[in-house]
């Protein structure tokens, strides 16, 4: 049974109660994840979206065709962050296409973006001429390194302006010795698009009360230093960082990782050992662990921790991985499996949690925004379109003939997907 029966399992109906984004409209004009992610949470709480890309699509839609990406049966990025949406293909270099974007705007409650500030500016897509348009409009800018100072017009991405540049990448690498450790796709991405999320909210809220949008934004700087603000404020109150020492060195070997019998690894976190010391103690099978005087005080064991970290890999080796979380979990001592990504699809946990969703068709899983709210579900996952899949339909939606729509498609203002096409073939 769940600690928190009110918040919704992955399992349970739809509400009946509408979702609370149900009729807002969303034009996300952005590109390689953060922006769209974004734009992706607002669909998963009922907003209508549409997916504004280039003639050449959407970046994100070739990622997975890049060099070290995993092969897979389909294209993952594009199916996670752009479920929900509609696709409109728009070359906004074109008068005609600039002009069927402002006319969408003028419906429209939300605008996303993550286009370098020069490319809005000449596109003239910024917020003061989109706002001008429409005052109740929500402007969402999500840009690398903030929108004023000296690098406001640099390109970047999640592994050089919120890894890289916030210190992460130096910080989180095995010991000192080690190179900088490498992110993968999305590790910033998808936590910025939530702090844009929470912006494009923040708006929306004080919209319902002033009647008037305006610009919300944030950054992949921002959110880098955000994520490791901890470490960031210490060393703006004066503290020194050593070089990380490697594993075996830790200077707290109760807040360490193990290696199991079986090859796989625990993150041990006891924070309370005059508490808790003894029962991990029973845990590992040593109850006379902590009368040893190199580990019997708080003072000892930091001045004795090599030796003790070698005498709790001894015990955790003695042990798979199955049998610890049984032993550890029955002490109540607090750690983490060092999963993964072959553990995830039998994660029990994340499926009643939530966390894990299946598509709309029932068809395999995909990952739920981390957003919950007692009463509702979020939106059933719906596939990811296909490149200009829905641009006829939203031009007949905004007013345009026939012959305006046939017009725009033969000058490449607009594209329009062939009758019947599947995302897997508009790559």
């Amino acid at each position: 049974m769940s600690e928190h029966p009110d918040l919704p399992a992955a399992q349970d109906l739809p509400s009946a109660e509408p979702l609370p984004f149900a009729g807002l409209k969303v034009i996300d004009c952005a590109s390689y994840i953060a922006g769209p992610a974004a734009a992706t949470m607002l669909s998963d709480f009922g907003a209508e979206v549409l997916k504004i890309e280039p003639p050449e699509g959407d970046p994100l839609r070739a990622l997975w065709r890049m060099p070290g990406a995993p092969a897979a049966r389909s294209n993952y990025p594009w199916d996670l962050d752009a479920r929900n949406k509609r696709s409109l293909v728009l070359d906004l270099k074109q008068a005609p296409a600039q002009a069927v974007l402002r006319r969408l705007v003028l419906q429209a409650d939300v605008f996303v973006t993550n286009m370098p500030l020069a490319v809005r500016q000449r596109l003239q897509i910024g917020h003061a001429e989109l706002c001008a348009l429409n005052p109740r409009l929500v402007y969402a800018s999500m840009t690398a390194y903030g929108e004023t100072g000296p690098e406001a017009d640099k390109t970047g991405f999640d592994a050089t302006a919120y890894w890289a540049r916030s210190g992460l990448m130096d910080l989180i690498r095995p010991d000192h010795s080690a190179p900088p450790a490498r992110a993968v796709a999305g590790v910033g991405d998808h936590p910025s698009a939530t702090a844009l999320y929470g912006a494009i909210v923040t708006a929306l809220y004080r919209r319902q009360r002033s009647g008037v949008g305006g610009l919300v934004g944030t950054s992949l700087l921002a959110n880098g230093l955000w994520a490791n603000s901890t470490q960031v404020q210490a060393h703006l109150s004066g503290a020194s960082y050593p070089p990380r020492p490697p594993r075996s060195h830790s200077p707290n070997p109760f807040g360490n990782v193990y290696r199991c019998r079986d090859d796989r690894w625990l993150n041990l976190v006891l924070l309370n050992a005059p508490r808790q010391g003894q029962a991990l103690a029973d845990a590992l099978g040593r109850p006379q662990l902590l009368d040893d005087p190199r580990f019997a005080t708080q003072q000892a064991r930091e001045q004795h921790h090599v030796a003790l970290i070698a005498v709790l890999d001894e015990c955790f080796a003695q042990r798979d991985l199955a049998q610890w979380r049984q032993r550890l979990d029955a002490a109540g001592i607090t750690f983490g499996v060092v999963g993964t990504l072959a553990d995830i699809d039998a994660d029990v946990q994340m499926r009643a949690s939530g966390a894990l969703v299946p598509w709309a068709d029932g068809q395999g899983s995909t990952v739920a925004s981390p957003i919950q709210i007692g009463g509702l579900t979020q939106r059933r996952a719906t596939p990811a379109p296909a490149l200009g899949e829905h641009s006829a339909e939203v031009l007949h939606e905004l007013g345009y003939a026939e012959a305006e729509i046939a017009a725009l498609c033969a000058s490449g203002a607009v594209r329009c997907a062939p009758a019947g096409a599947h995302p897997a073939s508009q790559e």
